[in-house]
């Protein structure tokens, strides 16, 4: 699988990553067994970025008891910022929560450092009071974590990209979502950021019907946008997709959250076959320019 350098870091990630919120979604093949052949076949396949974040029910601990005696196999990436609804003392975006959410995360993905936090999806006006970012900086130098990012959308990301201190951007991008490719991307790219993309397949690709955890705005959105690709089937929708999002050259690392090893593995067969052809990478983005309505804004 290609690799790119994450801005100005020194992670050099394979263009494929894993999202960590689906292993913990409650189901039946939701166990740590399953989790663990999961992820540790797709490290065997050369994937080497795990992303999670405090508020994913249990995926951070599952990842500690299934990977953690590989830790040198993969860059770890979390997030901060949840409040009580994640088991802390304090309301969300509360600074007191800070320490203890890294300090518990540290401790259930089993590993001393993260390589990356991320203040996950705040408001700009939460970023404008300074005290979680402070927060972030100080458990840099602490060596908590290497480098510190901030994950989200719209306006609040393009303010945190303004504030020069983050050394990723993880926000959201594919074929229903585009927001990001003129507002955010060339800005986090000029700063040197480590582009980061979340929900690169729209969450409901695999599936031409939608998946279960589908956002209903996106299902709305691809009715409308309608592309000629929509009666393909679902992998080669799945292709398309993720191959879509890795055409951009300010993209570093698009994030794949799934339970099941067959999506896993052949979402590493789409990114090996490159970028997108440019024809239908232009027929994407032109159709997303004539539709899109002004309220369609990054989804959180």
């Amino acid at each position: 699988m290609e690799r790119r350098q994450l801005g100005k870091t020194d992670m050099n990630v394979a263009v494929v990553g894993f999202g960590g919120y689906e292993i913990a979604m409650k189901s039946v093949d939701t166990t740590t067994e399953n989790a663990g052949k999961l992820l540790n076949a797709a490290l065997d396949e050369g994937m080497n970025v795990i992303d999670t974040a405090s508020i994913y029910l249990d995926s951070e601990k599952m990842i500690g008891d299934t990977v953690s005696h590989r830790r040198q196999d993969y860059y770890l990436f979390s997030k901060l910022g949840e409040g009580q609804k994640a088991g802390l003392p304090y309301p969300e975006w509360d600074v007191r929560n800070a320490r203890p959410s890294i300090e518990r995360s540290l401790r259930d993905l089993k590993t001393d450092y993260l390589d990356m936090l991320y203040i996950h999806s705040c408001s700009e006006a939460v970023l404008r009071q300074g005290d979680l970012i402070e927060a972030l900086q100080k458990f840099k130098q602490e060596g908590l974590t290497r480098y510190i990012g901030y994950s989200g959308d719209s306006t609040d990301a393009l303010y945190a990209i303004g504030t020069g201190v983050f050394d990723s951007l993880q926000t959201s991008l594919n074929i229903a979502d585009q927001e990001a490719v003129t507002l955010t991307l060339d800005k986090a790219a000029e700063r040197g950021m480590g582009i980061v993309i979340k929900r690169p397949l729209a969450n409901v690709v695999w599936s031409r019907q939608g998946a279960e955890n589908a956002p209903e705005d996106y299902i709305k959105r691809l009715e409308k946008l309608d592309f000629p690709f929509k009666n393909e089937d679902s992998d080669k929708i799945t292709e398309i997709s993720l191959r879509f999002v890795l055409s951009f050259p300010q993209v570093h690392l698009a994030l794949v959250g799934t339970k099941n090893l067959d999506h896993m593995m052949k979402a590493f067969e789409f990114a090996r076959k490159g970028k997108l052809e440019p024809e239908q990478f232009d027929l994407i983005r032109r159709r997303w320019e004539e539709v899109h309505e002004p309220a369609w804004a990054g989804l959180k």
